[in-house]
C-alpha cells in the first residue's frame, strides 16, 4: 500500500540556483510521514508528542535528479517492515513520472524518557492494515 501527498516547489525550498538546497527535502520528507501518522493512522503527532515520539534513527537517500521552483512533486510514502518498536519506509517523489529522490528510513516509538518502546496494539493494528491495503 502507498500513502501520497503532492508538494509544490516553492521558493522557499530553492538556492539561488533555482533548484531544492537538498536539506529542504528532508522537511518534506518529515512532512509526509506527519501526514502519514494523522491521515492514515488517526495519530497526528500533536497526539504522539503527548506522550511518546517517533524520531528517525536512520536515513539514507539518492538524489537523482533536480526539482525546480514550480515544480510538482508526487511524494510516495510505502512501510516496509513493522518493527517491535521501528517502521522501516521508503519514500519516493517523482515529477511527471521523472524520479527525483529515494529515501530510505527507520523510525522507532519511544516513550516519554526516550527509551524505545513497543507499538501500542492499537498502534500496530492500523500499521498492519496499512500495510494489507485495508486503510
Amino acid at each position: 500500500m502507498v500513502f501520497s501527498i503532492q508538494q509544490k516547489i516553492l521558493f522557499k525550498h530553492c538556492d539561488p540556483a533555482g533548484i531544492v538546497f537538498y536539506p529542504r527535502y528532508f522537511e518534506m520528507i518529515n512532512d509526509c510521514v506527519e501526514a502519514f501518522f494523522d491521515s492514515q493512522i488517526n495519530w497526528p503527532f500533536e497526539e504522539i508528542h503527548k506522550t511518546n515520539g517517533i524520531p528517525t534513527v536512520a536515513i539514507s537517500s539518492h538524489f537523482k535528479s533536480p526539482s525546480r521552483h514550480g515544480d510538482y512533486l508526487q511524494l510516495n510514502f510505502e512501510v516496509n517492515k513493522l518493527g517491535r518498536s521501528s517502521l522501516h519506509y521508503t519514500i519516493t517523489a517523482e515529477c511527471n513520472s521523472e524520479l527525483r529522490f529515494k529515501t530510505e528510513c527507520t523510525l522507532v516509538n519511544i516513550d516519554s524518557k526516550g527509551k524505545s518502546t513497543p507499538w501500542t496494539q492499537k498502534i500496530r493494528g492500523k500499521l498492519e492494515q496499512f500495510m494489507e491495503g485495508q486503510i
